[in-house]
């Protein structure tokens, strides 16, 4: 593992989905390598996306995915705060994302990680000092 990490999203709404069994599998296992070593990082902004994703898309039952979102607790979490969002709106209009991509940027910076693992930005490139990787690639 690259040190502290960043996950987004998607990859703990993989880890629910069973229509992607490739994607499930590794999902789970990048999720449980960070978990025992203590170096994932999450935010606000990722249990509130990984519930809309999980209950909305995937069909899991809303007290089911409030269970899921206990267990993220085992990873740091970052609180989602104004100055944050004033960092991802910069990050935004600088680096022509969307404004949600760049809050991940940006909290993950916040919490000193060096990696992004997601699905929705460009892996390999590195923006505020945090470079993206695809694990389920």
């Amino acid at each position: 593992m690259p040190g502290r990490v960043f996950v987004d999203s998607n990859v703990f709404a993989y880890a629910q989905d069973a229509g992607s069994p490739a994607k499930q599998r590794t999902s789970r296992e990048v999720i449980s390598a960070l978990a025992g070593s203590g170096d994932g990082v999450i935010s606000t902004q990722v249990l509130q996306e990984f519930y809309v994703t999980a209950t909305r898309k995937l069909g899991v039952p809303p007290l089911v995915a409030k269970g899921v979102l206990k267990t993220f607790a085992v990873f740091e979490i970052v609180q989602v705060s104004p100055v944050l969002i004033q960092e991802a709106v910069d990050c935004s209009i600088l680096n022509q994302l969307s404004f949600w991509d760049s809050l991940i940027l940006a909290a993950a910076a916040s919490a000193g990680c060096s990696t992004v693992y997601s699905e929705d930005l460009n892996p390999g490139q590195s923006i505020l000092g945090v470079t993206v990787k695809n694990p389920l690639a």
